[in-house]
């Protein structure tokens, strides 16, 4: 199934195809996690696929980028699972093509299951996506949402994934371990965070659930997380504990439910505060206090899909170009409970377009300091802070760059030597500023004069913030 989601949340259901296979056997478990990375600051600022793989993920950021999952839930026979795959596709990675008022792309998916260095399924699918205007075709967010549901014996497998534009000739592909659990009675579901859900009353129906193969939430902009999950057996109403840790083991969150019947089965859904789980991985676990059976999914807060991929604390540190000292050290030294609200606060002040559902100067600020990460790599230290990365994150591009060889005399030595120098002109700002390269070694450094001059600007701008 094929959805494309609403800007914020998924609204328009583009197609529906649900197919049903067979296979393998064993033991109960739950997708494998991989070791948590921390993403290079001088890397793609906003490629989060070392947290998707860290969440037991598959993901891919480049050339094609999409996030795919695998939940399970119960069959009528406890020898057979039902594995509901799902994969996230932003439209920015697809191909569109006018078509009369609207636009089209299409893609392939296709699943390899594999087992003992042997395939034991597989699905191939492809999938039409329409939407009513160019802006849409651009989007980053978890827009495109393709699930299958296939019936996999209990037992540890591989799962292939491979993603196509084929509007062109761009793939992407990843690859998961995975241990499809035996679901029988007195056990729970994976935990599956959705957008919408409509709980299944009988074992041989399927879960109606749009879900969201990110596990991700915003931070500042969604309040909750919403998390369906199911139980199996024969009591009217069982007792849950929920419990949310972060990457560290530290307990963010703690409550209890109930699931009560409906049908044949047990279930309900819980949202998850998001303001108390704040920016990261949360891991968060499920148990039945009756039987003890538990399962647990990753949840992933960031700031958002055009924005870094950071802790709170090195946002802040991104921020220095940005914001005034005196907004960054209130966001600093706030209470963790209080974070979400001041960071909305903040983007509410700092906006540059506030009816735009974009924080369009916080885009394009983070967009130079990638521009001067590439432009500037070879100064000696990361791009955006080196001397020309740090004016450029800050002012923006020069309107006119001059370079040449100056004469430099040294008075005590008796000797000249030519330096090359780098003048950029603002003119919006009235200034310019000028770099040398005293060494020839291609680590160009403000002069006294024009760094002093910068900061004072630079101070200027910032208070206007």
């Amino acid at each position: 199934m094929t959805t494309i989601t609403g800007l914020f949340r998924p609204l328009l259901l583009a197609a529906l195809a649900a197919a049903f296979t067979g296979c393998g056997r064993s033991n109960p478990g739950l997708t494998t996690a991989r070791t948590l990375e921390v993403l290079p600051t001088d890397g793609a600022l906003t490629d989060a696929t070392r947290y998707y793989r860290a969440m037991g993920l598959a993901s891919a950021h480049t050339p094609v980028s999409f996030v795919g999952k695998v939940s399970f839930f119960a069959s009528p026979s406890p020898d057979t699972t039902i594995a509901l795959v799902s994969v996230s596709i932003p439209t920015r990675s697809l191909t569109f093509a006018r078509e009369g008022d609207i636009y089209r792309a299409q893609y392939a998916v296709q699943l390899r299951l594999n087992q003992g260095g042997g395939e034991v399924q597989r699905m191939d699918a492809s999938e039409i996506v329409r939407v009513g205007s160019f802006r849409e075709t651009t989007r980053t967010d978890e827009s495109v949402i393709f699930q299958r549901y296939l019936r996999v014996p209990p037992g540890a497998y591989t799962f292939g994934f491979i993603v196509r534009d084929v509007g062109s000739t761009r793939t992407s592909a990843d690859t998961l371990g995975v241990s499809v659990p035996r679901l029988g009675s007195g056990s729970v579901s994976s935990p599956l965070a959705v957008y919408q859900v409509q709980a299944r009353q009988r074992l041989d129906s399927l879960p109606s659930a749009l879900p969201s193969p990110r596990s991700t939430a915003v931070f500042g902009r969604d309040s909750s997380v919403v998390v369906y999950l199911e139980a199996y057996g024969d009591a009217t109403v069982i007792p849950i504990r929920i419990s949310v840790r972060n990457e560290s083991g530290t307990m963010l969150w703690a409550d209890t439910s109930n699931l009560g019947r409906r049908g044949g089965l047990l279930s309900g859904v819980v949202a998850i505060p998001v303001a108390r789980l704040g920016v990261g991985v949360g891991h968060v676990s499920f148990m039945r206090l009756d039987t003890r059976d538990s399962s647990a999914t990753p949840i992933f807060v960031s700031f958002g899909d055009e924005l870094p991929v950071a802790p709170f604390e090195d946002m802040l540190t991104y921020l220095r170009f940005f914001a005034s000292p005196s907004r960054l050290v209130a966001l600093r030294n706030a209470p963790p409970e209080q974070r979400a609200q001041l960071w909305i606060d903040f983007l509410r002040a700092t906006d540059p377009d506030p009816v735009s559902p974009a924080h369009e100067g916080l885009r394009d600020y983070f967009g130079r300091i990638q521009t001067a990460n590439d432009r500037f790599r070879t100064e000696g230290v990361i791009g955006w802070l080196s001397d020309r990365g740090m004016v450029y994150v800050s002012l923006g591009e020069p309107d006119e760059v001059a370079e040449q060889l100056v004469t430099v005399r040294d008075r005590r030595l008796g000797t000249a030597s030519r330096v090359p120098v780098q003048i950029w002109v603002y003119r919006r700002h009235r200034t310019q500023l000028i770099f040398t390269d005293e060494m020839q070694a291609g680590r160009w450094e403000l002069t006294p004069e024009s760094e002093s001059q910068f900061r004072a600007l630079a101070s200027r701008l910032l208070a206007q913030q």
